[in-house]
């Protein structure tokens, strides 16, 4: 049986801290469909558009990571590709709550699809896209951050 598992997220901008988690999904998993989703409580810098084509490029040396966009519930997402499974980064305990509730949710939607948590890097834990904005924002070194194509898209948002 194929295993096809999703990582969601508003990915604005994907970071290192992203990366090492969708790496370290696509070990286990024959498939991994990066999913930008289009959360209409944020107002995200890069367009949905940009935010894929940026995975794309920092994501092409692994074969098996697709990445794609959606708009509406994570699970009818899952649904529509076969996905049993969701990838979910944690970075402190104070994500664990937070994601809890998103989990307990998500198996009232869909209880075929499991979650698993991949705990980031430690190097990553303090990471968000966030705080990649806003260091860039002022012309703050971010280059440990993100990939060099992210670095160079944000530093043109900002010019």
């Amino acid at each position: 049986m194929g295993s096809i598992a999703v990582c969601p997220g508003s990915f604005d901008p994907i970071t290192y801290g992203h990366l090492d988690i969708i790496k370290r999904g696509a070990k286990v998993f024959e498939q991994v469909n990066v999913v930008v989703l289009n959360n209409s409580s944020k107002n995200p810098l890069f367009t949905v558009e940009e935010r894929i084509r940026l995975i794309e490029e920092v994501t092409r040396d692994l074969p098996n990571v697709k990445v794609d966009s959606f708009q509406g519930l994570l699970m009818d997402y899952a649904r529509s590709v076969k996905a049993s499974a969701v990838i979910r980064g944690l970075r402190a305990v104070s994500d664990f709550e937070y994601e809890m509730q998103i989990t307990s949710m998500n198996r009232v939607l869909n209880d075929e699809v499991e979650t698993f948590f991949i705990m980031t890097n430690n190097q990553y834990s303090f990471l968000s896209s966030s705080i990649v904005k806003e260091v860039a924002k002022y012309n703050g070194d971010i280059s440990e951050l993100v990939p060099d194509t992210v670095e160079k898209a944000l530093k043109a948002k900002f010019q």
